[in-house]
């Protein structure tokens, strides 16, 4: 987890992100990328004529006083942040960040109960979140403290989970969290506790997974599962495996990966599988 990258629109919610960015930074001697996507107005980026390129570079110095202001803030001393500003979609923008700079996690902040639409225009967070390669971090809110010891991971424990799940106990390793594996037993999918065993016996086998544990916890959704044992262990972190197009493999369907950032009061991260 040496270089993180941070897409903002110098917002709260994006500080609340960079600063736990900037702890994680500290306590593992990463680098962080802070990027601004300039998202300026249609006719700037489509025009290719002179007349528009004042109004062009006003946006551009507005960013760079906007980054200026950002990395004299106390919580980024000592902390290497190169910024770097994108001139097209955000969802593209932070593709070719993590490509160009080999990004390892991506940290994201999010508003409330409207989700991510309100920091980042249209569907293009949740195309990251998707379809990201590597993991993403989304945080709700300010963290003056960011410390996981419990570590929940919500899993339908498929065989093509195993990699994401991975990548889960590798981020649970570097934050030196215990990691907490969890299957949601609901009425439509429901599984006997022998069964139950048994396939998350099967998931773990081979795995090398230390400082873990297997549970199994009854509710009427996964969302509401997910969040009521989160919520009866203390957790600090949710993570769950996401699944491209599709959404979040055969555990997790819809918009539940959405629903969990909107409704949890704590971090979530996703892992591609």
């Amino acid at each position: 987890m040496k270089r993180i990258l941070v897409p903002s629109d110098f917002s709260p919610q994006a500080d609340n992100a960079l600063k736990v960015a900037a702890q994680m930074a500290k306590k593992h001697d990463s680098e962080i990328f802070l990027l601004h996507s300039m998202e300026m107005p249609l006719h700037l980026a489509n025009s290719g004529s002179t007349g528009s390129l004042p109004e062009a570079l006003y946006f551009i110095k507005l960013a760079e006083k906007h980054f200026e202001e950002t990395l004299k803030k106390p919580f980024l001393q000592d902390v290497p942040v190169y910024q770097t500003i994108g001139h097209g979609e955000i969802y593209d923008d932070i593709s070719e960040a993590v490509r160009t700079n080999d990004i390892e996690l991506i940290i994201m902040g999010s508003h409330g109960a409207s989700g991510f639409k309100e920091m980042f225009i249209g569907s293009n967070t949740e195309k990251v979140v998707r379809t990201s390669k590597i993991p993403v971090l989304v945080i709700k809110n300010e963290h003056p403290s960011f410390d996981v010891d419990n570590f929940v991971f919500a899993t339908d424990f498929s065989s093509e989970c195993k990699k994401s799940f991975e990548e889960a106990q590798k981020f649970a390793k570097t934050v030196g969290a215990k990691i907490n594996l969890l299957y949601v037993n609901t009425p439509a999918g429901f599984k006997t506790s022998s069964e139950a065993q048994k396939m998350m016996q099967d998931f773990v086998k081979g795995s090398n997974v230390e400082n873990y544990s297997l549970n199994v916890y009854n509710d009427n959704s996964v969302e509401k599962g997910i969040l009521n044992f989160a919520k009866e262990t203390n957790a600090q972190l949710v993570g769950m495996s996401t699944h491209g197009r599709k959404g979040l493999s055969h555990f997790f369907n819809g918009s539940i990966s959405e629903d969990m950032v909107n409704h949890a009061n704590m971090p979530v991260i996703t892992f591609k599988i």
